[in-house]
């Protein structure tokens, strides 16, 4: 049985990981509660759903409404001078991150831990999709919100989990990797690239927590990671446990090859054992082969038969903003599509501008085929001025790039580093892609995008953020009849 603490109160309830932990602990027997800023769809209709009980602004006399919480789960935005933190703090009752929650609660025997710059998102949920498909049954989390999962979050009585391991800091008073909590067993390492430059300063300080990581991998566990990332190179030289390959050299344990992608999604071939296997998935774009390569050695290499592996990869849809397409256009009456990613950094941008030139048009005018618009909004890391080299062509396969009013970063008065503003990134991306322009009207970008959109042409909705409408007002204009 889950020995969990009878009643959890959840400060910052409304994220996507803090409230799919909420409805996890819920449905496995705990009593729980949520205060946040505010709540809009469709975290709010979700914790209606599954009967939590929560309210807006910070009220430590609520909070202890039917009893002082036996835990306090602090999310990642409340703050260190939250009015209920404070409460929880000078009466003793122990808070915790969410990190620190799946820690103590979530991880069982065979802890798989899905982690790198990137890919970890998309990983975590087709890993703990195939071993649900597989009868396998893990506890689970991953940051995202999933096409094919009831909820982003699980908790059972498994001797498996499935954990996305995330490299920025547990939460707002502890700067420990979320992924130090989570004591992998099996690492799935999709790749090491430098990012979140305002929590590591260096390339050395952030390849140093994954080398850290390696460290807590026991022995007798195993390491799936690709052959031919720089980063990964780097990092695996004294790790001591099972390492297994993949990628595209011939070298890998698991070679992927022959990639066909399309408006339908992927087609591709596996070789392992000198056995060939043909996937398919409906999720776009051909860098989601790479980490279905990964998510299938970690799958084989655990036992689970290829054939159950290969149908859950053909039934699995893939996450909310991850190349989501939001409007298809083929379906659409002005034959424009919208998509939208989480895209937040310049290599991100960079790979799924990639993956747009090459489905829907061409960056070329002389080449046939649609015009990749893009609207872009990085997250805090790329707005540090030591990232500013990182945008050098970054968005070549763009015809157009739009930078939109940016969130407002809290900066200290005497940081000398202030955060790199939009029409200065829009200055600096136009270094190397001319049409670049800032629009800080959310109503005069929506116009403009309408004013150049084609039939044919895909607009792409890039950034951590939810832009504020834009995308719905945008699809409602382009459905117009």
């Amino acid at each position: 049985m889950i020995n969990l603490p009878r009643k959890i109160h959840v400060i910052g309830i409304c994220g996507v990981a803090t409230s799919a932990i909420a409805i996890a602990l819920k449905n496995a027997g705990a009593d729980v509660t949520g205060s946040d800023k505010g709540f809009f769809p469709p975290v709010s209709t979700e914790l209606e759903k599954h009967n939590i009980p929560y309210y807006a602004g910070w009220h430590p006399e609520k909070m202890i409404e039917g009893g002082i919480p036996d835990v306090v789960m602090i999310g990642a935005a409340s703050g260190s001078q939250n009015p209920e933190t404070i409460y929880a703090k000078e009466h003793g009752i122990p808070m915790l991150s969410y990190p620190e929650i799946l820690g103590k609660y979530f991880v069982r025997d065979n802890s798989i831990v899905c982690s790198g710059t990137w890919g970890k998102t998309s990983s975590s949920a087709l890993l703990s999709f195939i071993l649900e498909k597989a009868q396998l049954n893990p506890s689970y989390m991953f940051g995202g919100v999933s096409l094919s999962h009831e909820s982003s979050a699980m908790v059972t009585d498994s001797p498996w989990n499935v954990f996305e391991g995330d490299e920025y800091k547990s939460s707002p008073t502890d700067d420990r990797a979320k992924f130090f909590h989570y004591k992998p067993t099996h690492l799935l390492l999709s790749a090491v690239s430098w990012d979140h430059a305002d929590l590591y300063p260096t390339e050395e300080s952030y390849f140093e927590a994954f080398r850290k990581l390696l460290r807590e991998v026991p022995e007798n566990g195993r390491l799936v990671t690709r052959c031919d990332q720089p980063g990964i190179n780097k990092i695996i030289e004294n790790f001591t446990g099972k390492i297994i390959t993949y990628g595209t050299q011939n070298t890998a344990d698991f070679i992927y090859s022959d990639v066909i992608q399309s408006q339908l999604g992927l087609d591709f071939k596996i070789t392992h054992d000198n056995k060939h296997y043909r996937l398919q998935s409906p999720m776009l774009g051909s860098y989601q082969a790479e980490n279905i390569t990964g998510c299938f050695a970690m799958a084989i290499s655990i036992g689970i038969d290829a054939e159950t592996v290969i149908r859950a990869i053909s039934e699995f849809n893939g996450l909310k903003r991850r190349m989501e397409k939001r409007l298809d256009g083929s379906k659409s009456t002005k034959g424009i599509s919208v998509i939208d990613d989480i895209a937040h950094s310049p290599e991100k941008a960079s790979s799924v501008l990639s993956t747009l030139k090459d489905i829907y048009g061409s960056s070329s005018s002389e080449s046939k085929g649609g015009k990749v618009i893009v609207i872009f909004e990085p997250n805090s890391g790329g707005r540090e001025r030591q990232s500013a080299h990182k945008y050098d062509n970054a968005f070549r396969d763009a015809d157009t790039v739009i930078i939109p009013r940016l969130t407002k970063l809290k900066v200290a008065t005497d940081d000398p580093n202030v955060p790199i503003e939009g029409q200065e990134l829009a200055e600096i991306i136009g270094k190397t892609q001319k049409n670049t322009i800032h629009i800080d009207d959310d109503e005069k970008l929506v116009s403009y995008i309408l004013s150049i959109a084609k039939k044919g042409d895909v607009i792409a909705f890039l950034g951590s953020h939810g832009f504020r409408g834009m995308i719905e007002e945008t699809i409602k204009n382009i459905t117009i009849i």
